[in-house]
């Protein structure tokens, strides 16, 4: 799916800070910046136009639209977005999809009225807005006052599901749905709404899971969910914690500084990789399926 939008030159500017850790370093005439984020292409062009192209370009490009102040959709009123916030709810949001190291991690969050003014005592919000070192002290406090259920999928994992079938969001839609599910079923919780960050629409969601049982059902799905709800906040921040927590050991193990993102400074960290360990170690730690596997391996004699 192609999808081609033109923002305002503030809006361009957010954007490219937003992917500058995704950033593709191929040069191509007329385009001003390409990053990939997942399974999306997002091409900025001197025009102003940006193209996003992959199986979610509809809601990547509904996100911009909408932060650009554009949206097709009626903004949400004040009151709308107070109910999704001072309620009892569940929400779901992964960490480590758009890493070429490290695992992928999902959790799920239940946080009920009750929870809400020691949240927001913390900060809590986004963990992509949290600097690492918050999230080291925070994410316990949380994680010790609300019930959460959390899944790591390592990157051989990841590698050895990854087809054109199940791409990076079916896996991302199977392990929502897995969290999501053990934590109503196993805690029997009493809740208003479940909340997830959209990353697909909702009739490709539940298609992704047409061969996955049981199935959560009765979920609402919004952009930038992080922002208007304090269970998807508070998923965020637990997922970025155990996503850091797995980063430093895979680091330590391999007495290596892994950066993370999917940048040059990750090609040159994948190829001291496979100098020291050989190629076979990606498939441990890295996910092949990105651009930076064939540069690392291009740039390496064997």
């Amino acid at each position: 799916m192609n999808v081609v939008i033109k923002l305002s030159e503030e809006t361009r500017k957010k954007l490219i800070a937003y992917y500058k850790d995704k950033k593709r370093d191929k040069k191509i005439p007329y385009v001003v910046f390409q990053a990939q984020d997942e399974d999306t292409v997002i091409t900025l062009y001197e025009s102003g136009k940006v193209m996003f192209q992959g199986v979610s370009a509809d809601v990547d490009a509904t996100m911009w639209r909408e932060i650009d102040g554009q949206s097709l959709v009626p903004t949400p009123s004040k009151e709308e977005e107070k109910k999704y916030y001072y309620c009892s709810s569940v929400g779901s949001d992964e960490v480590g999809t758009g890493d070429y190291f490290g695992p992928i991690v999902v959790t799920a969050a239940y946080v009920s009225q009750e929870d809400i003014p020691f949240l927001e005592q913390l900060g809590i919000r986004d963990s992509k807005k949290i600097d690492d070192e918050k999230i080291r002290k925070i994410a316990p406090q949380i994680a010790k006052k609300i019930k959460y259920r959390s899944v790591i999928l390592s990157n051989m994992e990841y590698n050895s599901h990854y087809t054109q079938e199940i791409n990076m969001n079916k896996i991302k839609a199977i392990l929502h749905n897995k969290v999501l599910y053990q934590l109503i079923h196993e805690e029997q919780i009493q809740y208003d709404y479940i909340i997830v960050d959209e990353f697909a629409r909702e009739h490709r969601y539940y298609a992704y899971l047409e061969q996955t049982t049981p199935i959560q059902r009765g979920i609402t799905f919004m952009t930038k969910a992080e922002d208007k709800n304090l269970a998807v906040a508070s998923a965020s921040v637990i997922s970025r914690y155990i996503f850091l927590k797995e980063f430093d050991r895979i680091s330590d193990e391999l007495h290596l500084p892994l950066p993370k993102g999917a940048g040059s400074e990750v090609d040159r960290i994948g190829e001291e990789v496979v100098e020291k360990y050989g190629k076979e170690k990606l498939n441990e730690i890295a996910k092949m399926n990105f651009k930076n596997t064939e540069r690392i391996l291009k740039t390496i004699i064997f």
